[in-house]
């Protein structure tokens, strides 16, 4: 029993930055403690909860479409730049 509370204490202090605190009220301090165990639950039942089903692609738009049809490559990503800056 004490392996494990000494395990979540160093969890917390090691892993989640409660050494310190960020606030100088007791009140603060208090919900700060609160939030950090709630995020360390939340984290803990993540792992045991199934995997999200894989994605299925989104359809092309029309102008993905067109440029298809028309045989001209388009960047995988819109994002990229295609032309220098200048």
């Amino acid at each position: 029993m004490r392996a494990a509370i000494e395990s979540m204490i160093s969890e917390f202090v090691n892993g989640h930055g409660m050494r310190q605190c960020r606030y100088r009220s007791e009140e603060k301090a208090h919900v700060q403690h609160v939030l950090t165990a709630i995020a360390v639950n939340l984290e803990r039942i993540g792992v045991h909860l199934p995997p999200a089903p894989a994605r299925q692609p989104r359809n092309p738009t029309a102008l993905q479409s067109f440029l298809d049809w028309q045989h001209i490559p388009r960047p995988r990503s819109w994002r990229v730049a295609t032309h220098p800056a200048g």
